[in-house]
């Protein structure tokens, strides 16, 4: 909005602005930068509104999907070329300059396999010294980013993970409510977690490793983040996941802090967000799939055996 950047992961709805009795928990950044705004505004008119598979909804002729699946193709392959545009005040020499000096903020952007956004994720879990927080509404991390915090413990840096509750999951129901396939997805999200911090619990035990769980009421966690060594923090609407690595077109606002001008704020958000969890101390305070509701159980039981599991875990 004119020289403001408004950022996040959330969604423009009630829930996430907390206009009925519910609210799900995220992420919102505002920014006051001309150059920024420029760079994201030309993107979408360049990369998103240009396109031919891109149609406006209040015209009375919407194509189908199918009619336009060439198309759809063409407007992926093009946006895995697609890069926001950085100004001239910005360029490579001004940037490290800025980098001694002070704050910078970079926007990224990447959809499918190893696109630059998740090469910046992995390079800042690989580059981290001192520690590592990552906030992720859904505990499935990809390969990649698991084998760069598997090697960050290895070199004692301190690990943060927050992660939604079960309960806190925007597809959880009670067990009371009718049973759909589609609400096994945070049982699912939870034995993953189980068995990470079961394979990590000597780090747990000398608090190396803390896995915090966020819950509050009825209410639901969206929150996609990383914080490392007190320098970076990522602000993305990325869900640190599979299919955010590998289908879905993402963005980010990298944020580079070498003087901590945004201590404060930093600090401020992460205690807003640490107020509604609770650490695990042993992976044994998490359910095990024969604690489950009966048809959670059985679903999660023909996964396992089918290894449909291995593919739920990439699309989901």
């Amino acid at each position: 909005i004119d020289d403001n950047v408004i950022y996040s992961g959330a969604s423009l709805n009630n829930v996430y602005l907390h206009k009925q009795d519910t609210y799900r928990h995220d992420r919102y950044l505002i920014l006051k930068n001309k150059a920024l705004a420029h760079s994201m505004v030309q993107f979408i008119q360049q990369h998103i509104l240009m396109a031919t598979a891109v149609h406006r909804l209040d015209q009375a002729a919407i194509p189908t999907t199918r009619s336009i699946k060439r198309d759809i193709r063409s407007f992926r392959e093009h946006l895995k070329r697609a890069r926001y545009i950085v100004p001239e005040s910005m360029s490579d020499d001004r940037r490290k300059l800025n980098a001694e000096l002070g704050l910078t903020v970079t926007p990224l952007v990447g959809v499918g396999k190893n696109n630059p956004l998740n090469r910046v994720i992995c390079q800042l879990l690989a580059a981290s010294q001192q520690q590592i927080t990552i906030c992720t509404p859904y505990f499935n991390f990809p390969l990649a980013v698991t084998r760069e915090i598997n090697r960050a413990l290895e070199r004692g840096v301190k690990i943060n993970i927050i992660v939604g509750d079960k309960t806190a999951n925007d597809f959880f129901v009670s067990p009371d409510q009718p049973f759909k396939i589609i609400t096994a997805l945070p049982y699912l999200y939870e034995a993953k977690l189980r068995r990470f911090a079961k394979a990590h619990q000597g780090a747990l035990d000398r608090r190396q490793l803390n896995l915090h769980l966020w819950s509050d009421a009825e209410n639901t966690y969206h929150l996609k983040g990383l914080w490392i060594d007190y320098q970076y923090s990522l602000m993305t609407g990325n869900n640190l996941n599979p299919r955010a690595f590998r289908l879905d077109l993402e963005n980010a606002l990298l944020i580079n802090d070498p003087k901590q001008e945004l201590a404060k704020q930093k600090q401020a958000e992460l205690a807003s967000i640490y107020q509604h969890t609770t650490q695990l101390t042993r992976y044994t305070e998490l359910q095990k799939i024969s604690d489950y509701p009966n048809d959670v159980r059985k679903l999660l039981s023909r996964l396992s055996r089918t290894l449909m599991d291995r593919l739920a875990y990439r699309v989901l």
